[in-house]
């Protein structure tokens, strides 16, 4: 498939992808984190984004109306690739082991691991109880 046949791919996911950091940028401005404080913000973000995708695919893959063959690329990878920040994650990590808040990071490593993890699951059960599922054929 040839570079033109995947410009609208291409394009959802650019759009996705601003609607997304901007709404990232938008959560860190409405609840800062203070130097050395625990970064709630960006667990949350990113705890939210994975519960998203999680329900997002569910619906892209099993139900009986599957979306647009480009919402998933719109929604999955624009809007929670960029609303959730892995980069974002491993400085918050950084900055709490520089200043000495060994305890802290570890528990914000881990923690946003095992959160992720869980809202991704809590995605895909509240998604396959709200939705119609596929009959196998």
């Amino acid at each position: 498939m040839g570079f033109r046949a995947q410009l609208p791919v291409v394009g959802v996911i650019a759009a996705g992808g601003a609607l997304g950091a901007t709404a990232r940028y938008a959560a860190t401005l409405l609840w800062t984190t203070p130097a050395g404080a625990f970064p709630w913000t960006i667990l949350t973000v990113n705890a939210v984004g994975c519960a998203v995708l999680g329900a997002l695919m569910v619906v892209a893959t099993e139900t009986a109306n599957p979306p647009h063959p480009l919402v998933r690329p719109f929604l999955g990878t624009g809007v929670c690739g960029g609303f959730t920040t892995f980069s974002t994650y491993s400085l918050d990590t950084q900055r709490l082991l520089a200043g000495g808040e060994v305890p802290r990071a570890l528990l914000y490593l881990g923690g946003t691991a095992v959160t992720a993890l869980a809202a991704v699951w809590a995605g895909v059960v509240a998604a396959r109880a709200a939705t119609v599922r596929r009959i196998p054929s």
